[in-house]
């Protein structure tokens, strides 16, 4: 998938996996917007620094809100849902979705988070700052981190055990390597190399 100034979404999609989060237009616009193509529940409830905004392009999903008044909103083809900044949210798709995230340029901290699946306590959070980390090696690390750790997804408060995260399918080392190819500028990347 390339970044290119105008996208066709449903043509991308067709590219798109699981919670990619492939920033489709170049770099120097501002929002971002981040595709990904959903068939199973988000590994992990995402938190962002910035406020987000989630577009239901395909589809329907549910977004689940760990903490606040509003618990979830179903999400159909046009529905938008705001997730003000700091609010960890997990999406779950009912079949399979397609999602474009609104993001800012910079977006600043992102972090990751677990909960129970007994109580509902919080199991596990990590965060970094994107300015240092792509968000997809971010997930991959972290992801494996937290799968190869038993103590980690012990519950502090029932004691019981996280399933270890499904990373089946999941593509965040090559959708990083993209995004880093997709930056290079055109004169210095490597011929062959695809540029924005």
């Amino acid at each position: 998938m390339r970044r290119k100034r105008q996208a066709n979404i449903f043509e991308d999609a067709r590219e798109a996996g699981p919670y990619d989060e492939f920033p489709i237009l170049p770099p120097d616009v501002e929002p971002q917007l981040h595709l990904s193509r959903n068939d199973r529940p988000q590994p992990f409830y995402l938190i962002c620094e910035r406020d987000t905004v989630l577009a239901q392009v395909s589809g329907q999903a549910v977004v689940a809100f760990a903490d606040g008044p509003v618990r979830y909103f179903t999400l159909e083809p046009g529905d938008y849902v705001y997730v003000p900044a700091g609010t960890p949210h997990q999406i779950t798709p009912r079949g399979e979705a397609v999602q474009l995230r609104y993001k800012a340029k910079a977006p600043g901290l992102e972090g990751v988070a677990w909960y129970c699946p007994s109580c509902g306590a919080e199991v596990a959070r990590e965060e970094w700052d994107t300015a240092d980390e792509l968000p997809q090696d971010a997930y991959w690390r972290i992801c494996q981190a937290f799968n190869a750790d038993a103590a980690r997804r012990r519950c502090g408060r029932c004691g019981a055990e996280h399933p270890p995260v499904d990373l089946t399918g999941i593509r965040w080392p090559e959708i990083a390597a993209a995004i880093r190819a997709a930056t290079v500028e055109p004169s210095a990347a490597p011929a062959g190399a695809p540029t924005a």
